[in-house]
């Protein structure tokens, strides 16, 4: 484009009417045709066949100014009209072709597009009416043929506007190559007006108007090797209704009257006939366009409408359509409303990922889709929580429906390679005012999950048990903060001497009204709220004080390790690991002195809380199986989780002097445990006895009522069981 810049600016250093000159305007048009012909075979456009059919009107184009050169040198004048002229107009309609169909692309149609260069053909071709196209056919003095061939270069050049308007009405990004042809084509149309506005087209000779067809070639070479002509046919999305078209479009509705006003000025006699015409026109076009954008704006409209409606994942009614179905339902009848909440779905994630949770939304959405039939409105409402909508059940038809969705959870789900088992807890509820409705049927489901029940409906008294973990939970938060919550200790002992080893801090609540608050009361509410992961920091951090304040007061006789249990919720919290690590360089604390107890159900899931786990065995901390032999897989546990001490649970225990299961089980676990070179604390030990037959099964360590109650400050010194 550069050499073929320079060309043209030395072509005008050549003298009118030489050979050279000639040779160098030909000789540039056929290197043009040439290049388009080279980029067309090697950038392979989407649109190929419209840039063959342009390339055929470009070579035309380049005949007739051969033709018309080579009349004039032989004939020494340059006939008009004659055979260039028909090459010509040969030419131009290859070029409107090849042009709309490279705007076209894939062959979609964008009536808007064509509609505005419409709109702009008819603006421009009223002013060519008006002050070129009629005063030339009104020539008595010219011959017809002559005056036909005249105007037919101006039509020409209407539609080549329209067919620049379509090229950059478009849809999709404007590419460097379709700048460089919409440029290329502009010029083309502005020189052929100027050289239609010439009065003597026989003795034209404008080195002006050359140079603009030179570099007409030039930038149409350009577009067709830039690597960006690939992709003018694809589409990218909808023509966009911008500001600048708006203005565009608005100013060519205005030449009307500036026509009128011109001949008005001129004191020229107004043609209100083609004034009429083309106002009637453009009228009919700018209606039809806006028509089209205000339909174009309403069917968007719909679209959003209906997308803020849709859940994204699932395709299924969101929050807020749910919401709406409900004022409607609950202003003419008494609707129920189901909630369901995956079990497990957590874990899914943690273990698999993201994306595999998702296809099991996905899955789920449509298993429970096609169990209803379209019976009532599903929806998700988020994470792992779907709802749904019963206009007009009873009671028992909606206790049915709600059973059906619950036996069509108990079968697996086959996702992605894994097959899933997930339930739900249900709860469902009816008639009140629509968002109490939901309410309602959320405290039923949080019934559901914690009583394990396949569902529940709601009733009055589970609002009052919600209201007492609320209260609870607001206790809590105020025992946390004027410190009514103390830690004990129990020790845990060697056999058979009964020598305290380690002891396990446990967490107590006194109430200043309640008095004492159980443990197995108030820790499931901190799991469920949230406030254990506060609760247990405080747990940690002043455990491992209480220890290093022992070893320095006691020395020997202090216990080596102190245990803290560890919640699954807290194993799930970002960063746990580090703040333990904090804890313990904070008291300035081995690591190794710190055992953290998890229960088998904790770590089952795996993902995120065994990744916590084996960062704490990777500071040093020890690792406690607590309850063991009572989970989901105890021995799989061992082979995933990095464990340190066993802690056999106390129904094991409880019947161990006596012949059968229990003595089997403890007796295979002791083995279990010595074969992977891990310690076994048998826990709930009461009387002697136990003690002495745990012995003899092989334990060395023992937790229980008959070594020591939990007490704030136990004794370090010798075995005192006697008493006890």
């Amino acid at each position: 484009m550069a050499a073929g810049v320079l060309v043209c600016a030395g072509y005008l250093l050549l003298p009118d009417g030489d050979v050279s000159a000639a040779a160098v305007y030909n000789g540039l048009g056929v290197l043009s045709f040439a290049v388009i012909v080279a980029g067309i075979r090697r950038n392979r456009p989407a649109a190929r066949r419209g840039w063959w059919i342009f390339a055929a009107g470009t070579i035309c184009y380049v005949t007739a100014d051969i033709v018309y050169e080579v009349t004039g040198f032989f004939l020494g004048h340059h006939p008009f009209p004659y055979w260039d002229d028909v090459i010509y107009f040969s030419a131009y309609p290859l070029l409107f072709a090849g042009l709309l169909m490279i705007s076209r692309g894939s062959g979609r149609r964008e009536s808007a597009g064509v509609i505005d260069a419409a709109i702009i053909a008819t603006g421009v071709g009223l002013i060519f009416w008006i002050f070129v196209i009629q005063p030339t056919l009104g020539d008595a003095g010219t011959p017809l043929l002559e005056r036909l061939v005249t105007v037919g270069y101006p039509t020409f050049d209407v539609l080549m506007c329209a067919v620049v308007t379509r090229l950059l009405s478009r849809s999709g990004a404007r590419q460097t190559s379709l700048w460089l042809l919409a440029l290329g084509c502009a010029l083309n149309f502005t020189c052929d007006v100027g050289w239609s506005l010439t009065e003597a087209f026989t003795n034209y000779s404008g080195s002006i108007i050359n140079v603009g067809f030179m570099l007409a070639y030039v930038l149409w070479a350009g577009a067709a090797v830039h690597p960006s002509m690939r992709d003018i046919g694809r589409r990218t999305g909808q023509a966009h209704f911008g500001r600048g078209r708006l203005v565009l479009l608005g100013g060519v509705t205005m030449m009307v009257p500036t026509v009128l006003f011109v001949q008005g000025v001129r004191g020229e006699t107004i043609n209100w006939v083609a004034i009429g015409i083309g106002a009637v026109v453009l009228f009919l076009l700018v209606v039809t366009r806006l028509g089209g954008f205000v339909g174009q704006t309403q069917r968007q409209s719909a679209r959003l409408e209906e997308l803020a409606m849709r859940d994204d994942l699932t395709g299924l009614a969101n929050r807020r359509l749910l919401e709406l179905q409900l004022r409607t339902a609950a202003a003419t009848g008494t609707p129920q409303v189901c909630l369901l909440d995956l079990n497990g779905f957590k874990q899914v994630n943690d273990r698999l990922g993201h994306a595999v949770g998702d296809h099991l939304l996905i899955a789920v959405a449509a298993r429970l889709s096609a169990e209803l039939n379209g019976e009532g409105v599903l929806a998700r409402m988020g994470g792992d929580e779907f709802a749904l909508l019963l206009s007009d059940a009873t009671v028992e038809e909606g206790g049915a429906v709600v059973d059906r969705l619950a036996g069509a959870l108990r079968q697996p789900f086959e996702v992605d390679g894994h097959e899933l088992l997930v339930g739900a807890a249900i709860g469902i509820a009816d008639g009140g005012d629509p968002l109490d409705l939901l309410r309602r049927a959320d405290v039923a489901m949080y019934a559901a999950k914690t009583s394990q029940a396949r569902f529940r409906r709601y009733a009055v008294e589970l609002d009052d048990r919600a209201d007492e973990e609320a209260r609870l939970g607001a206790e809590m938060r105020a025992a946390l903060d004027t410190g009514q919550f103390h830690l004990v200790y129990q020790p845990i002992v060697s056999l058979p001497g009964g020598e305290t080893r380690y002891v396990e801090s446990l967490v107590r609540w006194t109430h200043p009204v309640r008095g004492f608050v159980s443990p197995g009361e108030f820790v499931p509410v901190a799991e469920r709220n949230g406030l254990i992961v506060e609760l247990g920091e405080w747990i940690l951090r002043t455990a491992c004080a209480q220890f290093v304040r022992w070893q320095a007061t006691h020395g020997a006789a202090a216990p080596t390790r102190i245990s803290v249990n560890v919640s699954a919720r807290q194993l799930a919290e970002p960063g746990f690991a580090a703040v333990v690590a904090d804890a313990l360089a904070g008291n300035r604390m081995a690591p190794d002195c710190l055992i953290v107890e998890v229960t088998e159900t904790a770590v089952f899931g795996g993902g995120v809380a065994v990744r916590a786990v084996e960062e704490l065995h990777e500071l040093g901390v020890k690792i406690a199986l607590d309850d063991f032999g009572t989970g989901h897989s105890s021995l799989t546990l061992l082979q995933t989780v990095p464990v340190d001490v066993l802690k056999v649970d106390k129904s094991f225990v409880d019947n161990i002097t006596e012949a059968g299961r229990h003595a089997v089980i403890a007796t295979a676990l002791i083995q279990v445990s010595d074969g992977l070179g891990l310690s076994a604390v048998a826990e709930g030990v009461e009387t002697a006895e136990q003690a002495a037959s745990l012995f003899e099964l092989g334990y060395r360590y023992a937790q229980g009522y008959h070594f020591g109650r939990p007490v704030a400050e136990p004794a370090f010194h010798g075995p005192e069981v006697a008493a006890r």
